[in-house]
């Protein structure tokens, strides 16, 4: 009988030390959380990224955006994976979006929302299973926002309008001249701060604003037919097109010419699209502003491989989101650009080679202009 009770004791004893191993190599094994609760991948070296854009008809999206952040994504973690989507300008697709990646276990979310105040239930359900969010060129309205990488969006604005002031006054057009504005979409916060920049130029300048549009989604034709209706009502009284991005001026500018607004009056854009590139260097389009978008995906990349590995970041500075919440934050510098400095922007930076922006149809006007 004392050895069978030796014996019992020998094998509970080894139970037991059995499973305090198994429970020590799952507390090991489990997910850390960061100082600031967000929490690292089991194994940060293959962490899984997701990036949601918001539109496929903002050219930079697919052409700058998300190779570059890919790109940066690889170099800094060879074995991370980046899952994407992009909304094609739907709120409630990218809901569906996030919550697949949320299902596929994604250890970090780059958000660019398509509408930055429904885009706040993604980040709701993010807090839930404890994934970091970056709000990435556009602020999400939430204060559970972990990062946000953008630019300067109000200088955005303000750039695009004093570009406007001046360039017609060096055509000697009248102070108090019309102008149009086209502005963005109203559901992206960025659009809100372009337009509250621009008017603290324009509100001042003695230009009269003629009518304004907020375009929905961003997209160009509606905002062609926009302009076409102003061209009918206001003919050549408009002498200038405030316009917020590129994609839009581009629909702005076929309106004017198909009214047969000659010449056509100067017009400004935004995010260097290689198409509104080429605008600039034909003449039809006066200005655009650029924003280095490498640098921009580049500190968003940074960011998500950091949070992956449940790092924190200090930030540079903070934003506010349209609810007043403080969000940590990255601001860069736009640039205004004209045909004068094509070649020291967005050439010089590798956004385009020159061979990509003079095409035959745009050959001789590069020639003109000194492109080459």
């Amino acid at each position: 009988m004392k050895k069978i009770s030796m014996k019992r004791a020998l094998v509970a004893t080894t139970a037991l030390l059995l499973s305090a191993g198994m429970l020590s190599a799952c507390s090991n094994g489990a997910q850390k959380q960061s100082d600031n609760g967000s929490p690292a991948a089991d194994n940060a070296s293959s962490a899984k990224i997701g990036l949601l854009l918001p539109d496929n008809v903002t050219e930079r999206y697919a052409s700058a955006d998300k190779p570059y952040f890919e790109a940066k994504v690889k170099d800094l973690c060879a074995g991370c994976t980046v899952l994407y989507a992009n909304a094609d300008g739907d709120a409630a697709k990218q809901q569906q979006q996030a919550e697949s990646m949320l299902t596929q276990g994604v250890d970090v979310l780059v958000l660019d929302p398509f509408d930055g105040k429904a885009a706040a239930a993604i980040v709701n359900q993010a807090k839930a299973k404890n994934i970091p969010v970056v709000s990435y060129d556009r602020l999400i309205d939430s204060a559970d926002v972990s990062y946000y990488v953008s630019f300067d969006n109000e200088k955005v604005g303000q750039l695009q309008a004093q570009a406007l002031v001046d360039r017609m006054k060096e055509l000697g057009l009248p102070s108090n001249a019309g102008i149009i504005m086209v502005n963005g979409s109203p559901t992206d916060p960025n659009a809100a701060q372009f337009k509250k920049g621009a008017h603290s130029v324009i509100d001042s300048s003695g230009l009269t604003v003629l009518a304004e549009y907020d375009t929905p989604g961003w997209e160009p034709p509606k905002a062609q037919d926009w302009v076409s209706g102003q061209v009918t009502q206001f003919g050549d009284k408009i002498k200038g097109v405030y316009d917020a991005n590129d994609d839009t001026a581009g629909g702005a500018i076929a309106a004017l010419k198909a009214g047969g607004i000659s010449p056509l009056p100067p017009v400004t854009g935004q995010d260097a699209a290689l198409s509104g590139i080429q605008r600039i260097i034909a003449g039809d389009q006066y200005m655009t502003v650029y924003k280095a978008f490498k640098p921009e995906a580049n500190q968003a990349a940074e960011l998500a491989v950091a949070l992956a590995k449940g790092e924190s970041p200090k930030a540079d500075t903070t934003a506010d989101t349209t609810s007043g919440a403080s969000i940590p934050s990255f601001l860069l510098t736009p640039v205004a650009v004209t045909v004068d400095n094509i070649m020291d922007t967005v050439v010089k930076d590798g956004l385009y080679t020159v061979d990509q922006i003079c095409t035959s149809a745009y050959k001789s006007a590069c020639e003109k202009n000194g492109i080459q």
